[in-house]
């Protein structure tokens, strides 16, 4: 994910901005694993594979229970 990706994303449930944590960057600087973090909420939705999951809390939940 680039990183300048995240001025535009919003948290799903409270539309507030999101902040940017960063666990694993590679070479040009993209963001490999990591999350985005909903303050108000006190959620962070994953990054993985330089994808992030803004599926909502709940939904995301229930995806890993049924896994």
């Amino acid at each position: 994910m680039r990183k300048e990706l995240v001025d535009q994303l919003v948290c799903p449930i409270t539309r507030e901005p999101l902040t940017l944590e960063i666990t694993l960057e590679d070479e040009h600087g993209e963001v490999i694993e990591g999350a985005l973090f909903s303050e108000r909420i006190n959620f962070r939705y994953p990054i993985e594979d330089g994808i992030p999951n803004l599926l909502p809390p709940d939904m995301q939940r229930r995806a890993d229970e049924s896994v």
